[in-house]
């Protein structure tokens, strides 16, 4: 601009006036600022998703290793078995004088066998029990995911409204952004 009154827009300048006439609803306004808290919201479900995700990854590895110790457990309680049995074989083919010392054995395998089977079992239901949490925290993962998914589509709806000024699409925006976030009410509730 010139200092005699004389002022010649450049072609940014002659855009710029052009696009703040042409949307007097603020359609573009409108949009920035649901753009803005949609990407802001689907950044927290992908967070929480993924804070899911890795939680099922722990109790998945939780379950194998309490399955691993109980499989331990249970090859010791083979163990035992195949001492007591040979105990009681001994018992039976050994002198009288002898007996007694293998059938104590045997009854000694056979109280140690029932301690190691209770230990066993509780490791499996540890292990069943850790396998259900995981299964849990997969599916809340996969509800954020959905959320999120939810979220990206709504805000490639807003750009779409933007360029093509389809007041319609920015509705649509707008029912995706609640769908994604119900979905994501819901993930935050277990359902």
């Amino acid at each position: 601009m010139s200092g005699h009154g004389f002022h010649v827009h450049g072609p940014h300048d002659h855009e710029l006036e052009h696009a703040a006439h042409a949307d007097p609803g603020g359609m573009a306004g409108q949009l920035a600022v649901v753009t803005a808290i949609l990407a802001t919201v689907g950044a927290l479900f992908s967070y929480m998703g993924g804070t899911a995700q890795a939680n099922a990854v722990l109790d998945k590895n939780t379950a194998a290793i309490k399955k691993t110790e109980a499989s331990d457990q249970w090859n010791f309680y083979q163990a035992k078995s195949s001492k007591q049995s040979l105990a009681e074989l001994a018992a039976v083919l050994a002198p009288e004088a002898k007996r007694a010392d293998y059938e104590q054995q045997a009854q000694r395998y056979k109280t140690e066998k029932e301690a190691i089977k209770v230990q066993a079992e509780a490791l499996e239901k540890e292990s069943k029990d850790w396998d259900e949490r995981s299964e849990q925290q997969l599916h809340i993962h996969h509800r954020w995911a959905q959320a999120t998914t939810v979220l990206q589509v709504a805000i490639a709806l807003a750009a779409i409204a933007l360029l093509t000024r389809r007041r319609w699409l920015e509705w649509a925006t707008i029912g995706g952004g609640v769908v994604g976030i119900a979905i994501g009410v819901a993930a935050l509730l277990h359902l």
